[in-house]
């Protein structure tokens, strides 16, 4: 899995519900939480981030559901997952090489449903920015029906949206120049501090600090190459069935088009219910001071979405709903 992706390791971290483990054997009541969890949320960050950008997101859905475990990851270049070449190829750096990789390391943790068991479970993936983009490359055909959801906050996903594509691939190639020509430290200086006013636009100033420590620690060849791959990406998602996958956009976002994205959406066949457009900018879920009520009622409002997803799939496997796709299993 690391050899396809390119990658030197993978890290995540994992948080349960504390008064959901009450027994004297605490690693064997451990195991048991995690095997017989009801469901698993995986949350996949976006561009010179780190799991530590949810904050205390992920906490919050387990407390609100303890038969959840959440799984943080870091991914593709960033944080403790970085890639084995300084110089990653696009291929891996883009959407589809995120998930990718967030796929196979999933699968080798060998926590979904197994053959011949009847217990219902479901993983619900939850994306922003870049980690938004990947879902819509999730390969459906690998999952039984009703057993995975999405829900993707802000996705980054610029197929509809060429202003946004060519700010992302120019400044993406400006980035790359910075790391290669060390003497432009000064424009290096400029460019970064930009880059983050833009990206956390209305978050807590621990998620700025984040992406900037990010953003000095990350190879520049690998943050530029990110970066521009948002940019250049020309796949577009398959025949895919939508009806476990909800999008969040936020009205003030200044890195993903309003009106671009919902282009998108209408292209790709999502019910007008399944996309909802709520008041805040790119980090619509991160309760910073310039917008904190409504980004407060953002972050409820997510929740509650994981939440009602994952009981709409939990429904849909006690029904024994046929499947809609039947190969890759």
């Amino acid at each position: 899995m690391l050899l396809d992706s390119g990658l030197r390791d993978f890290s995540w971290d994992m948080l349960w519900a504390e008064d959901a483990l009450r027994t004297a054997n605490l690693d064997e009541g451990l195991t048991s939480k995690i095997l017989d969890a009801e469901g698993y949320v995986v949350f996949v960050h976006g561009w010179t981030g780190t799991r530590a950008i949810w904050e205390d997101l992920p906490a919050r859905l387990v407390q609100a559901n303890p038969r959840l475990v959440a799984l943080v990851v870091d991914h593709n270049g960033f944080g403790r997952t970085p890639f084995v070449d300084p110089m990653p190829a696009i291929a891996q750096c883009n959407p589809v090489g995120a998930m990718r990789a967030v796929e196979s390391w999933f699968d080798l943790l060998k926590l979904r449903r197994q053959p011949g068991s009847t217990q219902t479970k479901t993983v619900n993936f939850v994306g922003h920015s870049m980690g938004g983009a990947a879902l819509f490359f999730l390969r459906e055909a690998n999952w039984r029906q009703g057993e995975q959801t999405r829900l993707a906050i802000s996705p980054a996903l610029l197929l509809h949206d060429e202003i946004h594509r060519a700010f992302y691939t120019t400044l993406g190639l400006g980035i790359g120049l910075v790391g290669r020509l060390r003497v432009l430290e000064v424009i290096d200086n400029l460019v970064s501090p930009s880059v983050i006013e833009i990206l956390a636009d209305g978050a807590t100033q621990q998620v700025r600090d984040i992406h900037t420590q990010v953003y000095d620690s990350t190879p520049k060849s690998v943050t530029a190459r990110t970066f521009a791959a948002m940019g250049l990406i020309d796949e577009h998602p398959g025949a895919h069935h939508w009806d476990l996958m909800r999008v969040v956009l936020g009205h003030r976002d200044r890195l993903v088009g309003l009106v671009p994205a919902l282009d998108l959406m209408q292209e790709l066949q999502f019910d007008v219910d399944q996309v909802r457009v709520v008041m805040g900018t790119h980090y619509l879920f991160s309760v910073g001071e310039a917008m904190a009520s409504l980004h407060a009622q953002n972050r409820a409002l997510i929740i509650q979405d994981i939440l009602n997803l994952h009981q709409s799939a939990l429904e849909r496997q006690k029904k024994g709903a046929p499947r809609l796709v039947t190969t890759g299993e």
